[in-house]
């Protein structure tokens, strides 16, 4: 299965711009039911929103893979390697996937969201663990820069403060 997407890349402090980028779905080698915390299923929605998009694509630089963030769905590409051809198309091998159930099901906003990680490769469990662990604080980042650009779009005005006599 393959999946052709224009994604908008989040690269600051450059101008944002768009990708044309298809990905093939290789075979399902494993899945498991896990849970993505809160703050991370949080931290991804709003800056989903925040792009005015539908997909997102973000560098996880520290591992050298890409994140391709949908409302859906959240794949992981590897970017030094895992590249196909197929009927005259090429594109990026889908690594891992996470797949997080409704957030509506979800009683509070600091519960847990269930997730099905979805495995296309053998021996990925190592990465999902840093996975888990390195995502996370790019999401922070983005966010940051995120409030602080639109702290500094802001209109400012400093008046001087009048003492009646």
């Amino acid at each position: 299965m393959t999946t052709t997407i224009n994604l908008p890349v989040f690269s600051e402090p450059m101008p944002r711009y768009y990708v044309r980028e298809t990905f093939f779905r290789p075979q399902e080698l494993a899945r498991e039911h896990s849970a993505l915390p809160a703050s991370l299923y949080n931290d991804l929605q709003l800056v989903l929103k925040r792009s005015g998009s539908e997909n997102l694509f973000i560098p996880i630089r520290s591992m050298q893979y890409q994140a391709v963030v949908e409302g859906a769905e959240i794949i992981f590409v590897d970017s030094q390697g895992g590249y196909a051809h197929q009927d005259g198309e090429g594109g990026r091998l889908i690594r891992v996937a996470w797949r997080p159930a409704p957030a509506a099901e979800r009683e509070s906003l600091t519960d847990p969201v269930p997730c099905e990680i979805v495995y296309y490769f053998p021996g990925l469990k190592e990465i999902q663990w840093r996975l888990m662990s390195e995502f996370p604080p790019v999401l922070v980042q983005i966010l940051q820069r995120q409030r602080e650009k639109s702290v500094r779009a802001g209109e400012r005005r400093v008046l001087p403060l009048r003492r009646d006599p």
